[in-house]
C-alpha cells in the first residue's frame, strides 16, 4: 500500500480518537464558548489530522492546536498567530504555495514538508497531561515508519524536542542527552538530522524571543541541509 494511503487512513483514525476523556470534555467545552469574534464558526473540535506532502524531506513537529485556532479551523497551525508566522516562513522558503492559511478548505498546500504534532488535541491552557502525550504519541510513531524520505525533523519548542527525542529512542535510536536551544542542529544514528527553534508563539514573538530573522536563519538551515542531503544520495 503506497505511503500517501496508509497515512490518510492513520489521519482518519486520529479524528475518531477519543482514547482522553479530559480532552474530549474540553474539546465539547470550547465549540459552545466560543471566542465572540468566530461566532458564526462551526467548530471543528476533535482531534487534528497531520497534514503536508507524504514525500516530504522535512518534518515540522508542533506541541498542540490552539483552542480557537486549529481546533477551530480543522487543520494544523490554521487560524492563529503561530500559524501566521509558520506559514509566512514556509511560503517564503518554498514549501508552501500561499503565505497564510484560515481554513482548511483554502487550497493551501505544503511542498517537500509535512507538519504534526505531539498531541492532536487542544488541551486546556494549552498543557497536556503526560499520560495524554503518551497516549497519542502512538500516532507519531507510525507516520515517522510512512514518512521515509523525512531527512530534517524540526521540533517546535522544548516540549515538542523532548517528546520527539523520545520517540526516536522508542524506535531504537541511541541517543544521547541533548540540550534544547534556539537553531541547535544535531544528526541522528539514522541519518536524519534535527534542528531546533522556538515555538513561534505569541509569547515568544511579542516579548522577541522569537524574531523574524531567528526563525528565517531556521529555514535557511533547512534549505542548505536538504541540498547537502542530495548531494549525499
Amino acid at each position: 500500500m503506497k505511503p500517501e494511503v496508509e497515512l490518510g487512513k492513520l489521519q482518519n483514525r486520529v479524528i475518531y480518537c477519543r482514547k482522553c476523556p479530559r480532552l474530549v470534555a474540553y474539546l465539547c467545552e470550547v465549540s459552545k464558548r466560543k471566542l465572540k469574534r468566530y461566532r458564526e464558526w462551526e467548530y471543528w473540535s476533535k482531534p487534528l489530522p497531520s497534514f503536508g506532502d507524504p514525500n516530504a524531506r522535512h518534518l515540522i513537529i508542533g506541541l498542540a492546536p490552539a483552542a480557537n485556532g486549529g481546533n477551530r479551523t480543522g487543520r494544523m497551525f490554521t487560524g492563529d498567530r503561530s500559524g501566521e508566522w509558520l506559514f509566512r516562513a514556509l511560503h517564503q522558503f518554498g514549501f508552501a504555495n500561499q503565505p497564510n492559511s484560515l481554513c482548511r478548505d483554502d487550497d493551501f498546500a505544503l511542498r517537500d514538508c509535512y507538519i504534526t504534532a505531539t498531541i492532536r488535541c487542544a488541551p486546556p491552557e494549552n498543557k497536556p497531561l503526560p499520560e495524554e502525550i503518551e497516549t497519542c504519541r502512538p500516532y507519531f510513531l507510525k507516520e515517522l515508519d510512512l514518512l521515509k524520505n523525512v531527512k530534517v525533523l524540526i521540533p517546535l519548542g522544548q516540549i515538542a524536542f523532548t517528546q520527539t527525542l523520545k520517540a526516536l529512542r522508542l524506535k531504537g535510536l541511541d541517543i544521547p542527552s541533548l540540550a534544547f536551544g534556539h537553531g541547535k542542529v544535531y544528526p541522528l544514528p539514522n541519518g536524519q538530522t534535527m534542528i531546533t527553534t522556538y515555538h513561534p508563539s505569541q509569547q515568544n514573538t511579542q516579548t522577541g524571543k522569537l524574531t523574524r530573522p531567528m526563525f528565517h536563519k531556521i529555514f535557511k538551515m533547512i534549505k542548505k541541509k536538504l541540498r547537502v542531503k542530495n548531494l549525499e544520495l
